[in-house]
């Protein structure tokens, strides 16, 4: 049964991880979709309340935020096809079970950096906001005729054609223009260790999108594409990978430089248990293993983004984890857990809004049974999901 959206709902539980700081045992006060108190005072609730208590050993934390996802995508082993040979209301019908198996994980907003069609707008539009998580959209990614991703249809090349991209994206309603800056694993014919746009088409994309108030993500796995993407003011930057043809080269002065920017790292992590990566990236996961403890140490801003959709590995409900490897990089388990939540929110345009447990935030709760601060894979058995103040799973 819904609730009324009158009703003041109090959560309770042992422990509060507010998106900052651990609190002691504490009440959420909820009415109409938003967080109206969070109290570790230990005073009872108003009487008029309709209280659910969790009991002395649970957490509760603000919903996860998933910095890095494709929603139209299946997960499947074939979804390259999926995605670009399905119908538009097969495509549709994908993102909104894609959606919902998220929501179950946990991850209650979303950042989509490429579908089809502009389909997750679709989507956003047409499915209730319980039934699936907060989505920040970035609509097709650009990228160069016969680039990575082409498929999607978001190819454009030269000035006019890159400008018009960008305002397409404003014009419907995006909030985030994401640019395949290098090549990429998934595409035939694609080279990640080769930029795609130069710096100069790079900074066009970056100032009209910032003109227009939408910020900007870069897919970068080639050396060139991660410094160029720094230096003209990405807002995040996907993968991270440093690539070379011969092997991955991490460069201090860029990790200097991301740190003076404050640009946010979305680190690609989480591999769904009993899944191996594919044989073209396994050859260097090591590297990269290696790579991101690296980032990580620097002590740059990262989130997690787990590119769910793209294959089994990455099906759909894998964000969990991918913040227990965050842990085993070697981040400790609160800045894990700010990772995933204010710090995400931030890099995805919702500061104050998501990832956090305060006054005037939407009610995006996750209820644990046991501490993620002791060991951090208690995010991967979630007890309860509240989506904008009515439990969803």
């Amino acid at each position: 049964m819904r609730l009324m959206r009158s009703e003041l709902l109090a959560l309770r539980a042992g422990h509060v991880f507010d998106g900052v700081r651990v609190r002691p045992s504490g009440t959420v006060l909820v009415e109409d979709g938003v967080i109206l108190d969070v109290d570790c005072t230990g005073a009872e609730p108003p009487e008029h309340a309709a209280v659910t208590d969790f009991g002395p050993d649970a957490w509760l934390l603000p919903g996860l935020i998933d910095a890095h996802v494709h929603l139209t995508w299946d997960g499947g082993p074939d979804a390259v096809r999926q995605v670009t040979s399905d119908d538009r209301a097969a495509v549709l019908e994908t993102a909104r079970v894609s959606a919902a198996a998220t929501l179950a994980a946990g991850v209650t907003t979303v950042r989509d950096l490429g579908d089809r069609d502009y389909l997750t707008l679709d989507l956003r539009n047409k499915v209730p906001a319980e039934e699936r998580p907060e989505i920040v959209a970035a609509g097709p990614p650009i990228t160069t005729p016969g680039g990575h991703c082409h498929f999607l249809g978001g190819e454009a090349q030269g000035t006019e054609a890159l400008l018009a991209a960008v305002r397409e994206r404003a014009e419907r309603g995006c909030e985030v223009v994401k640019v395949m800056a290098s090549g990429g694993n998934m595409t035939p014919g694609s080279d990640p260790t080769r930029q795609q746009y130069g710096r100069s088409d790079l900074r066009l994309i970056v100032d009209e999108a910032h003109r227009l108030g939408l910020s900007t993500a870069a897919h970068a796995h080639a050396l060139p594409a991660v410094v160029d993407t720094v230096g003209v003011g990405f807002d995040t930057i996907e993968h991270f990978s440093f690539m070379t043809p011969t092997g991955v080269l991490l460069l201090p002065d860029v990790l200097d430089e991301v740190a003076r920017r404050g640009t946010f790292v979305s680190l690609t992590v989480g591999t769904m248990p009993g899944r191996t990566v594919p044989p073209a990236i396994a050859a260097a996961f090591e590297k990269f293993l290696e790579l991101m403890a690296k980032v990580i140490a620097s002590g740059v801003r990262v989130v997690p983004g787990t590119d769910s959709g793209i294959a089994p590995e990455k099906a759909h409900g894998v964000y969990p984890h991918g913040l227990r490897q965050l842990a085993e990089l070697g981040m400790p388990a609160v800045g894990v857990l700010r990772s995933a939540t204010s710090e995400a929110a931030e890099a995805v345009g919702m500061t104050g809004r998501k990832g956090v447990l305060q006054p005037r935030a939407d009610a995006d709760v996750v209820v644990l049974d046991r501490s993620p601060v002791d060991d951090i894979g208690a995010v991967t058995d979630v007890r309860a999901v509240y989506r904008v103040g009515r439990r969803v799973h």
